[in-house]
Formats: structure tokens, C-alpha cells, sequence
């Protein structure tokens, strides 16, 4: 299956200096995935932190499906990252070293 860039914020090229980028993926739920697709998230005011050694992605707004029934999403929920291990090590040293200075 060929990987598509589907949610891109592109304010943040304009308020932040990008050091380096990740491609990475979300853990969603069926009526996030339809949503998503139909072009109804927002990451304006998305930021990530780690847990348990995982990155998880918070503020991160995806609209409810409009057919989704009682088994809509909630909107506003925490969603799991899933990066390599490897970048998820690089990116926690980074952080840690920042927080020292």
C-alpha cells in the first residue's frame, strides 16, 4: 500500500524552525480513519510528548464521521505514535539534553 501524506500543518514551517522530520504513523479507531480521510483533522494545536517510552500526540483534533453513529470517535483524544524504536531513543536523548542546558 502506498504511503500518502493525508494531515500536514504548515503553519509550522512559518512559526518554527524544523531541525530534522519523522514519518511516522497513528493508532486510530475505525471513524478516525473515514474522518481522516475526508480531510477533517486538524494538528494546529497538536503537540507530542513520550509516555512509558512511547510518543503520543495531544491536542490532535479529527471531527467526528458524520455516519459514525454511537460508535464515534472522541475528538480531542490522546493517539500513540508509531515510530522505530531507534528514532524514538534519538528523540528522547535529544529532549534530555535540552532540559539539562
Amino acid at each position: 500500500m502506498p504511503v500518502e501524506n493525508i494531515v500536514n500543518n504548515k503553519k509550522a514551517t512559518f512559526e518554527y524552525e524544523i531541525e530534522s522530520k519523522y514519518e511516522a504513523g497513528l493508532v486510530l479507531t475505525g471513524t478516525e480513519i473515514k474522518a481522516v480521510r475526508e480531510s477533517k483533522a486538524n494538528l494546529a494545536d497538536a503537540y507530542c510528548i513520550f509516555m512509558n517510552d512511547e510518543m503520543w500526540v495531544k491536542g490532535m483534533h479529527i471531527s467526528e464521521y458524520k455516519e459514525g453513529s454511537y460508535n464515534n470517535h472522541i475528538t480531542k483524544r490522546d493517539r500513540k505514535l508509531l515510530l522505530n524504536r531507534s528514532e524514538l531513543k534519538k528523540l528522547q536523548v535529544k529532549l534530555r539534553k535540552r532540559a539539562i542546558r
